[in-house]
């Protein structure tokens, strides 16, 4: 018989309250994909200020201009993926060891903290420091935020739900392209980038009193627990009840027996995701040198020595950042595309098709391009035409692997590893983004944006392949089916089982 106490949770209809949790969750992601967009455009402004317009920056621009420059831009970049790593695993461990409740708002204290006081840095080092601080926060958010929503949600929009908290990267990715926009052409470049910086803890530091407030998921608190008061309070909160008709507990498992068993799926959710992240903060962080060696600077050719008068580098300096954005902009409806179809078409089908369409769109654009060495001097068809397809990719990306690699660990996984297999999936990623992010500068300036995207075709093909191969599909399938959860009587009740 069939006594999976959550029944009622999952059958229960979408509510406000799911709303309210999501916004809870989803205001993470918003900052993490702003900093995934800003960051490229702080660099751009501190570089250029010095390129084209003769301004030192003390503190920053020495590291940034001269033959260290690579190394320092690099590490800029990727320094808040690189702690991100840390915090996915930190904080993995810990929702599962000591509950998700209990560290819920620590990552969105240090995500916060780290922004602001990276935008009242003296020097680079300093801001390298605190943008670290920052990434654990980023990526302590990962697995927490994911398992809450999905613990919470019912079986019909779990789906829907978990993206639709990953979806406010495609809000903070717009508010990006705007602020850096904004910022660059109205504010001199010294004060500019430490606006585009402060402003990413905005959103975070509004959600740190609601996620202290959140009760703990009713599965976590019944299942790792046995406290069954507190489940019940959580599944109050979606105006429903727990079957507690039969007290049912989960089956500790060793971790080398949960290596044993879920060993092959989690290289589908972790590998796969490191495939995703070599593309995408690869392409993201650098959007805008990438956009300029397809569509040409902003920039005028000046002769060494001269420089632009203020207002025009600003206006040339706000463009450049806005066509680094334009794919930004068109990923934004591949994120909701995905939240409107991921529990009708499935994750595993999204994200195959995904990674198909980036390795097709990324050889057709790599196909077209006439490039003398690193340096693009031409397209085979309209410049326009060629940079719209670069653009869809991002579509794709978004209604795609982005957005599945986040949404199936959090589904797959038993509730006792649930937070800890989404943070190991999740530090996989970020350590391709983290790889590709240190070596872009380096990889633009010696073998250029055309063999990078070819390259970036065959990561997204062995992404397709590990996909098919290794991920399981969660749709329509409640959490403990889906995980193969072993629930075992709690005080003399009869063995119950998710298989």
């Amino acid at each position: 018989m069939d006594r999976n106490p959550f029944k009622n949770v999952d059958s229960s209809k979408l509510s406000l309250n799911h709303i309210k949790i999501w916004y809870t969750s989803g205001m993470g992601f918003f900052t993490d994909a702003y900093d995934l967009f800003i960051i490229g455009a702080i660099i751009d402004t501190l570089i250029n200020a010095h390129k084209y317009a003769g301004i030192n920056i003390a503190g920053f621009t020495s590291y940034l201009i001269g033959p260290n420059s690579a190394f320092w831009t690099g590490l800029l970049a990727s320094s808040a993926i690189i702690t991100a790593i840390l915090g996915q695993l930190l904080f993995g461990y810990l929702g599962d060891r000591i509950g998700r409740k209990t560290v819920y708002g620590v990552e969105a204290s240090l995500l916060a903290l780290g922004a602001f006081l990276s935008g009242i840095s003296i020097n680079l080092p300093m801001l390298i420091l605190f943008r670290s601080i920052m990434g654990i926060g980023i990526g302590g958010d990962y697995p927490i935020s994911a398992t809450i929503m999905s613990e919470y949600a019912n079986v019909k929009d779990r789906g829907k739900l978990i993206a639709l908290v990953f979806a406010n990267q495609g809000l903070g990715s717009v508010a990006a392209v705007a602020v850096g926009t904004i910022s660059a052409l109205y504010l001199p470049p010294d004060i500019a980038w430490r606006v585009m910086a402060i402003i990413g803890a905005i959103p975070a530091a509004t959600v740190i009193y609601l996620r202290r407030k959140v009760p703990e998921t009713p599965r976590y608190s019944l299942l790792a627990k046995g406290d069954v008061e507190t489940a019940k309070k959580a599944a109050a909160v979606l105006g429903t009840s727990l079957d507690t008709s039969s007290a049912v507990t989960s089956r500790k498992v060793p971790f080398s027996e949960f290596i044993s068993r879920y060993g092959k799926l989690l290289i589908g959710t972790a590998i796969t995701w490191t495939m995703l992240d070599m593309a995408f903060y690869g392409t993201g962080v650098y959007s805008g040198p990438i956009v300029s060696s397809v569509l040409g600077s902003t920039f005028p050719h000046l002769a060494k020595g001269v420089y632009l008068p203020l207002g025009d580098f600003q206006a040339d300096l706000a463009k450049e950042i806005f066509d680094g954005g334009i794919p930004f902009l068109v990923g934004f409806f591949g994120y909701f595309t995905a939240v409107a179809l991921m529990d009708k078409l499935g994750r595993k089908l999204i994200q195959v098709q995904g990674f198909v369409m980036m390795a097709v769109l990324y050889v057709i654009v790599s196909l077209v391009m006439v490039a003398s060495g690193p340096k693009v001097t031409g397209f085979m068809i309209p410049t326009l035409a060629a940079f719209s397809l670069y653009a869809l990719s991002y579509f794709f990306i978004d209604f795609g692997p982005n957005t599945t690699t986040f949404v199936i660990p959090a589904e797959v996984y038993p509730v006792r590893y649930r937070t800890t297999g989404h943070g190991i999936s999740a530090a996989s990623g970020k350590v391709g983004a983290a790889i590709s992010t240190y070596l872009f500068p380096t990889l633009l300036l010696t073998i250029g944006v055309k063999e990078i995207l070819l390259m970036l075709a065959g990561i997204s093909v062995i992404g397709a392949l590990l996909t098919l191969a290794f991920v399981k599909e969660p749709k329509n399938r409640s959490l403990e089916e889906v995980s193969e959860e072993e629930l075992i009587p709690s005080e003399g009740s009869e063995v119950s089982s998710g298989k």
